[in-house]
């Protein structure tokens, strides 16, 4: 297949649709960036399509980009996503973009689930309570960080050098990672590409690209992730993500 074939066959996987053809007052963009996504992104690499859905959806959280967000979510039930795996990408992402732009996303979600039949509220994924919360976190969050955290800003005046750790902990991997929907090796591989597409956060990629191999992501996975992230994101940040982990993603595995 040439690449407007490949287009052609893998909209229609996704969207039920055919691709721009001279619709609109912006065909040529159109085609330009269908094609490129559609016809040649999608099939570099060895991620499923349903992987690079949760790529796309997160990456467009990120970008607060809910025109385009609302369409994904659609893909990602055609393609056989269940709704709490597309709520859990998406829920994944507040304690990095914050809790505003979450819920813009999350009421996006909501609407095109709506469209397409889903009975709400989904069914509640939460398995930690106000008493185990920190526990559980800290039990998901050791094994791949240790207590990096808390020795990096132990120098902070008192009470604040215990309570960000306690919040990362907390938060991230007690209140979101410890959630039913989505497994641990997942929600890293989708961390690392929402942190490529925030900017600016560099040191926080290349932790967490760690992670995601520690998780048992292979390096292969994370680049092609990031690589699907591109067209969503921009070259300059895949660019950015590539270089600051250039050590430990340049290393032949067994």
């Amino acid at each position: 297949m040439d690449r407007t074939e490949r287009t052609e066959k893998k909209f229609q996987q996704l969207f039920g649709g055919q691709p721009t053809k001279n619709e609109g007052n912006d065909a040529e963009f159109m085609r330009i960036l269908q094609r490129f996504i559609f016809g040649e992104v999608c099939y570099v690499g060895s991620l499923s399509d349903k992987m690079r859905e949760l790529v796309t959806i997160t990456v467009l959280t990120a970008k607060s980009a809910l025109p385009q967000l609302r369409a994904h979510v659609g893909a990602c039930l055609n393609i056989g996503l269940r709704p709490e795996e597309i709520r859990e990408a998406i829920y994944e992402c507040a304690p990095f973009i914050g809790f505003p732009v979450t819920l813009n996303a999350i009421a996006a979600m909501d609407e095109a689930f709506v469209e397409s039949g889903v009975s709400l509220p989904l069914e509640n994924a939460q398995t930690v309570g106000e008493e185990d919360r920190l526990s559980v976190g800290e039990k998901l969050q050791k094994p791949v960080y240790g207590d990096e955290i808390a020795k990096r800003y132990a120098w902070l005046p008192s009470g604040f050098g215990e309570a960000l750790p306690r919040f990362l902990t907390g938060l991230c991997f007690g209140d979101f990672m410890s959630r039913k929907g989505l497994d641990v090796r997942t929600r890293e591989l989708l961390t690392v590409v929402l942190l490529a597409a925030i900017g600016g956060a560099e040191r926080q990629v290349k932790s967490h690209i760690a992670g995601a191999l520690k998780a048992g992501n292979s390096r292969e996975e994370v680049i092609c992730a990031l690589v699907h992230a591109m067209p969503y994101m921009g070259m300059p940040r895949l660019f950015n993500a590539l270089n600051c982990a250039e050590d430990i993603l340049n290393v032949k595995e067994d």
